[in-house]
């Protein structure tokens, strides 16, 4: 497995609006399987970054009176500081959709589904979400709203754009699922889209026209129209290995590695079928997996909006409990793949129960015993045997991963209580330090299962137990 290439990439947010709780589960499991490959010895490419074009940006630069380009300039910026809060890895590659590299790219790849005969004009009426950036059905409406933008009115299209021969891949699609039947995950996930391209893929609008929607890269060839936000933004997973070269960093992590891309349910049809799509059309390699997160919802699985007040922010849940709490909870009591529930009251409860009284008070009881004592750390194997953990992580159920952790403390904490070593080395004291010894191997064993879970405490704790130390203040305090 060293140095084996794997790249693993998020989808890219928009820049109009703070990172909510949908975004950090997004970032903090991708962040987890990659510090579990690197742990592996893997050669890791991880890719985020901001999807800065379209409608929705454009319309928000104008309302505060400032360019489209200021307004996307400040949003990343914003977008970078805030994802620190999520505890990322340091070496994340950023990506922007306004990059000069990424806008040749995206240009080349419109050129080459154009020229094998996949992009063809024609008249194009529809009703738009601009919250979502894509067409809306009669049949998709409630109360004539998008469902996942209800405050947002629709904007009704009416002009001459260019259109992808979405159409032409159906059979291509279903051949190539059938022939990678882990293709997205989780299995249901990918019956979903199976049954969504055999009701038949319908041709969609790759462009806009400039005069009505500027903010976009220009279409090879025609000055009059720029392209489609998705169409362009897409192209970011190729673009940021530097596609079009097909040599360096595109081969190895893209042809050669496994490319692996997170999003929630809501990109499905976007990630694995009209990405992959376009990657036929344009003669170009398709990813390796898709792994599909559920929603973040309010309590009883209600939409999380401002409107009912149900909204939870990342940003003050950090603040208040820091970020290795923050990817205990999403990790831990968020579903694997499907919907579930975010409040504060839940998360105080998971809080308290898991981290304070959890790990937390372990973790002070068996470094107490141990400084009092033991002299020094008692010698620390160089590796454990981690096969059941990691076979978690393998099928990306890191929820799963999360659970078996805790269920080592669980059993960690019975040792003692039915042991009572704190008892024991009072009346035999070479006895009951070799049952401390015991203890701390046991709790660093833990400790480095949490390397890709909570890394910030990873590090602590294992100080703490190299050091004999018991720690000054609670890892975590009860609130």
């Amino acid at each position: 497995m060293k140095n084996t290439p794997f790249y693993l990439t998020t989808t890219l947010p928009y820049v109009n609006a703070p990172l909510h709780m949908g975004h950090a589960l997004e970032f903090v499991r991708a962040d987890t399987i990659v510090r579990y490959k690197k742990l592996l010895g893997y050669d890791v490419y991880f890719n985020t970054g901001t999807d800065e074009h379209g409608l929705k940006i454009f319309e928000k630069a104008k309302e505060q009176g400032i360019s489209a380009q200021e307004f996307v300039d400040q949003g990343f910026e914003v977008f970078k500081e805030q994802l620190k809060m999520f505890g990322v890895v340091d070496d994340i590659h950023f990506i922007r959709t306004t990059d000069k590299h990424h806008e040749k790219a995206a240009q080349e790849f419109w050129k080459r589904v154009s020229d094998n005969g996949y992009i063809y004009k024609k008249n194009y009426e529809a009703k738009y979400c601009v919250g979502c950036e894509s067409e809306k059905t009669d049949g998709e409406l409630v109360n004539g709203y998008c469902p996942e933008h209800p405050g947002i009115d629709l904007k009704i299209i009416n002009e001459e754009n260019y259109f992808f021969k979405y159409s032409a891949f159906g059979d291509k699609l279903l051949e190539f699922y059938d022939k990678n039947p882990n293709f997205v995950i989780p299995d249901f996930r990918l019956n979903e889209i199976k049954n969504f391209v055999k009701s038949g893929l319908q041709d969609f609008s790759i462009s806009r026209l400039k005069e009505k929607m500027p903010w976009g890269i220009a279409v090879p060839g025609d000055d009059t129209q720029v392209m489609y936000v998705w169409f362009d933004a897409l192209v970011n997973y190729i673009s940021t290995l530097g596609w079009p070269k097909t040599d360096g960093n595109f081969e190895k992590y893209w042809v050669n590695g496994t490319p692996t891309q997170y999003c929630g349910k809501d990109n499905t049809r976007f990630q694995s079928a009209m990405w992959q799509a376009m990657l036929m059309a344009a003669g170009v390699e398709n990813s390796h997996q898709i792994v599909v997160n559920g929603f973040i919802t309010g309590d009883g699985g209600i939409r999380m909006s401002k409107t009912l007040g149900n909204v939870v922010d990342p940003r003050d849940v950090v603040k208040e409990y820091g970020t290795d709490a923050l990817r205990y909870f999403l990790l831990r009591e968020v579903g694997s793949f499907e919907d579930s529930p975010f409040t504060i009251e839940r998360f105080k409860d998971s809080y308290n129960s898991g981290l304070a009284n959890g790990l937390g008070n372990l973790a002070s009881r068996i470094l107490t015993l141990s400084e009092k004592y033991l002299e020094k750390c008692p010698e620390i194997p160089e590796v454990s045997d981690f096969t059941e953990y990691f076979k978690f992580y393998e099928s990306f159920d890191i929820k799963k991963a999360t659970d078996y952790v805790w269920e080592k403390i669980a059993e960690l904490d019975k040792i003692i209580q039915d042991t009572q070593p704190f008892k024991v080395v009072k009346v035999d004291e070479e006895k009951g330090k070799e049952m401390i010894k015991d203890l701390i191997l046991k709790l660093y064993v833990i400790a480095r299962m949490l390397n890709p879970i909570m890394p910030e405490t990873n590090i602590k704790l294992k100080e703490l137990i190299k050091q004999n130390k018991k720690p000054e203040t609670p890892l975590f305090l009860r609130k």
